[in-house]
């Protein structure tokens, strides 16, 4: 039996090569490069957009604990992410170019999987995992909406940050350093002090946006917010946001600065730096003009300004099970970020998920439990949890991970003994053969 896939990007190549890889033959749909989302550039798999950083790898962030259960469970992409890592301190961040091409390879060369490069315009009959993504074509979002009725879909936005080159950086008022000095110094900082930070927020906070169709302040996800439109919450709010300044000492004075701009690297040649916590909606010039208030940046070259994107997401604790699967039919399911689950590694957490309950009912097997003591299991329960009021995308976060049975009172070692537990049930599910 064939298993169709709806998308390649990460939650999509994910599931084709988990489903391949458990000797089911898959056929992977992608309409790249014949047709393209207004967020993709480049004719490869699993593009990066928003962001190069895979976030924090440590297993006292619910993040880091993701991670390492899908390392530990044969993923895809953490193992392409891993061999294409740049350093970023304690994060995982790629060589975005890098990693989709080796993202593609590997699913073009696998013997399971055959890549048809079309749209898919109508919902197919299952076995199917649909992760078109959130920038899903029109046509297939409006069949989808068909498919489960017009009241499925929400939508929210999220942002991208702008990329200035490494060479345009003035690096007589910036220097390099991670946040408390964790690993090795990958952040560029640059330094505000209070004269500058005030100017900087008035000039952010009454700069012109570009128009967003439907856009309001309420429809933006909080994980991903505009800097201007967090900036108008209050006058401190970038600096413990973003902006903050703890863990950082600027070399010119010898003391904490008032603010602080982080620059992470984009590309595996350090060439090109993405603003941290820049996502913005600005248009174009006023981008140029208020982000060059940052002294460090007043000559920054900006090969990408920021961009704005509506998301749009379904209304799943109704409508999908905790393995991602249509309620009514279990044979038809979705991943990605459509289903809820916010950001990269979650879209791929559910990709995996989604593929490994459908490799098991095609082949007649038992689906194996993820329990809400893992990572993999409780996302799948939060997009699935029909008591959750007002559903919106959901980051992992320890809070819907099930708590510990004893109180610890530290919290880095209370998640530090989450993320031990899960790894132990995520080791029995290994060894049971998932």
């Amino acid at each position: 039996m064939t298993v169709k896939v709806i998308g390649a990007g990460l939650a999509g190549s994910e599931a084709a090569w988990q489903l391949a890889q458990r000797g089911i033959a898959v056929e992977l749909y992608e309409m790249k490069p014949h047709k393209m989302s207004p967020a993709h550039k480049s004719e490869y798999f699993a593009e990066l957009v928003c962001s190069n950083s895979l976030r924090g790898d440590r297993l006292e962030n619910a993040v880091g604990l993701l991670k390492e259960e899908l390392r530990r469970c044969g993923s895809l992409i953490l193992s392409c992410a891993e061999a294409t890592r740049v350093e970023a301190g304690g994060c995982l961040a790629v060589d975005r170019d890098g990693f989709a091409r080796l993202v593609t390879e590997k699913i073009r060369n696998h013997p399971n999987i055959k890549v048809i490069e079309e749209e898919v315009t109508e919902v197919p009959d299952g076995p199917v995992i649909i992760a078109s993504g959130p920038l899903t074509s029109d046509a297939l979002s409006e069949a989808i909406g068909r498919y489960f009725g017009e009241t499925g879909y929400l939508h929210f936005f999220d942002a991208a940050a702008p990329l200035v080159t490494a060479e345009s950086i003035d690096m007589d008022l910036a220097w390099w350093q991670s946040r408390y000095d964790r690993g090795t110094p990958d952040y560029i900082n640059c330094a505000l002090n209070r004269e500058q930070y005030e100017a900087f927020i008035r000039e952010l906070t009454t700069a012109e946006e570009a128009e967003v169709h439907g856009f309001e302040d309420k429809n933006v996800f909080e994980g991903c917010m505009p800097v201007e439109v967090m900036a108008r919450r209050g006058f401190d709010t970038l600096r413990y946001g973003p902006l903050k300044p703890v863990g950082l000492t600027d070399p010119n004075t010898g003391k904490e600065p008032y603010a602080v701009v982080q620059l992470r690297q984009d590309n595996a040649e350090k060439t090109i730096f993405n603003l941290v916590g820049f996502q913005t909606h600005l248009k174009f010039g006023e981008q140029k003009r208020v982000f060059s208030m940052i002294p460090a940046l007043r000559n920054a070259e900006f090969v990408r300004y920021g961009v704005m994107h509506r998301n749009t997401f379904l209304q799943s604790p109704r409508l999908l099970d905790k393995y991602y699967a249509d309620r009514r039919n279990p044979m038809v399911a979705f991943a990605g970020q459509m289903t809820g689950v916010e950001g990269y590694v979650e879209s791929t957490a559910s990709g995996f998920l989604a593929a490994v309950a459908m490799a098991a009912k095609v082949q007649g097997k038992t689906v194996p439990e993820f329990p809400k003591t893992t990572a993999i299991g409780a996302l799948g329960l939060y997009i699935s949890d029909s008591t959750v009021e007002n559903f919106q995308p959901m980051n992992i976060n320890f809070s819907i991970i099930q708590p510990l049975e004893q109180r610890i009172r530290k919290k880095a070692e209370k998640n530090l003994a989450i993320a031990n537990r899960s790894l132990a049930v995520i080791e029995e599910l290994i060894a049971a053969g998932i």
